[in-house]
């Protein structure tokens, strides 16, 4: 039996405090409420008003990373294998990095007072830790908006402190994603890249979308072998214009003028 507090008085906690109703699932809307309040609040003091989104695979690491595994690996095949493989693919970690960086300095270096585009990637590993460090190697701001899963997402160590964002619902994460984008830069992944991938082409495909917004996917050998774009046309599943929704390269230095030549443009007219 409860015992009466000693004081005599009734010492309620707020429905706003009591843990056991937010986190249940009555209180679901203010958790979502919460997911879109909370950032836009931070956006809004640090001024975030555009973002040059990276997406691309957790799983891919740097070259330094998978040299040393290689050295690791020792004689077991398997091992090397494995490590060979990641080596090939590094070649997108680094691609990542170096794009990240060379448009962090452009736009330090554009707006003059500070920043005006700034890097936002899902603030795991691989593609996104990238991503993070280029921007930080070029002095720049960059922005992480990590989802609670059991494994793969962290916050990496080179998104900006005041900019770090933990999501649990993914459509909120993915709103974010998109709602301050102007360049997506998209590298070789896996089932995330995809699903983000085709929501945005979807959005400009139905026009949802009105902004604009350049799309690079980065590898084209990899988009290539991966999505058979020319099958979907001669099923007649999309049209061929809709090819024209986004750019393929394998060159940073075409990502790089395709998507600073655009931002250019976008900055100019607003």
């Amino acid at each position: 039996m409860n015992k009466p507090p000693e004081d005599g008085q009734h010492h309620a906690v707020k429905a706003f405090l009591k843990e056991s109703f937010l986190h249940s699932s009555d209180a679901r809307p203010l958790r979502i409420l919460s997911e879109y309040l909370e950032p836009k609040k931070r956006f809004d003091e640090y001024r975030i008003d555009d973002t040059i989104v990276f997406m691309g695979s957790a799983r891919l690491l740097s070259r330094e990373q998978v040299e040393a595994d290689v050295r690791a690996a020792g004689s077991d095949e398997g091992a090397l294998e494995r490590a060979h493989l990641q080596l090939a693919m590094s070649r997108y970690y680094e691609d990542a990095r170096e794009l990240s960086r060379r448009l962090a300095d452009w736009s330090k270096r554009a707006e003059g007072e500070g920043p005006r585009f700034v890097v936002c990637t899902g603030g795991g590993p691989g593609i996104m830790e990238a991503a993070n460090r280029g921007a930080a190697e070029a002095g720049g701001q960059s922005v992480g908006l990590t989802i609670a899963m059991p494994a793969e997402e962290f916050d990496n160590r080179y998104v900006t402190p005041e900019l770090s964002f933990h999501f649990h619902y993914f459509f909120m994460r993915k709103f974010w994603f998109t709602y301050l984008a102007k360049a997506l830069l998209v590298f070789p992944g896996g089932f995330g890249t995809l699903d983000e991938m085709f929501e945005i082409l979807t959005l400009r495909q139905t026009h949802k979308m009105r902004k604009p917004l350049t799309i690079v996917l980065f590898g084209a050998e990899y988009w290539d072998e991966v999505i058979n774009f020319e099958a979907l046309i001669r099923h007649g599943t999309i049209a061929r214009e809709d090819l024209q929704l986004f750019h393929r390269t394998d060159s940073v230095d075409e990502a790089f003028e395709i998507v600073t030549r655009d931002l250019a443009a976008y900055a100019a007219k607003k």
